[in-house]
């Protein structure tokens, strides 16, 4: 099938939203931590993580146009500069999922969803208590970008695993039990294939 911009343009703007979010194939699922001014926590599902530099550390976060019903994660980023991002595993994928509906400013999605705050000394923001693999993260700066999403981008501060063997930094994301996304609620586990040395260019193989 091929499909033309008019083509995708005319589509239903659900059917649009999950196909366009699906061609990237399977992205990272987290769930991003925050605290409000007013004490209040807050959890949401995001798939749009990208690794942007590792000295310093820095991971970018796409979040959509602020309105009245959604955006309480990069407002309350932006005002208490600490944030965490905690992998996914099987074992709670729809509660997580379900962080994505439009709760009040006033509801903690932790609470409304089942899953627990976990705080560490000196940092605002709370974690998910039953994530394996979660990061804690400092606000840097955000970017609009031409559509009206932001890329936030933070500075690893925290890094908290699991008891695995690191591989000379080589993280088995399939040992981790971490999950991916497609698109807007389909979940998928991850099986590692194979791995490859550091390549340089004098060890390139003959194909």
């Amino acid at each position: 099938m091929h499909y033309t911009s008019e083509d995708i343009s005319s589509w239903d703007r659900v059917l649009r939203l999950k196909i366009i979010n699906s061609v990237t194939g399977i992205k990272p699922a987290n769930l991003i931590g925050t605290v409000g001014e007013n004490g209040t926590t807050n959890l949401a599902v995001f798939s749009s993580l990208v690794h942007l530099g590792s000295r310093p550390a820095l991971l970018g976060l796409i979040t959509r146009p602020q309105t009245d019903d959604v955006g309480h994660t990069l407002q309350n980023i932006t005002e208490s500069g600490d944030y965490t991002i905690n992998h996914i595993h099987p074992e709670f994928t729809k509660q997580a999922h379900y962080t994505s509906a439009k709760f009040k400013r006033t509801v903690s999605e932790f609470e409304a969803c089942g899953l627990t705050e976990e705080f560490i000394e000196n940092f605002k923001a709370p974690f998910v208590q039953e994530s394996k693999f979660k990061i804690g993260m400092e606000f840097v700066e955000a970017i609009e970008l031409p559509n009206g999403t932001k890329l936030v981008i933070g500075e690893v501060k925290h890094l908290i695993l699991p008891d695995i063997d690191l591989n000379e930094g080589d993280i088995d994301l399939e040992q981790t039990n971490s999950v991916g996304i497609s698109g807007l609620n389909s979940y998928y586990e991850l099986k590692k294939l194979t791995q490859y040395p550091f390549v340089r260019l004098d060890e390139v193989p003959k194909f």
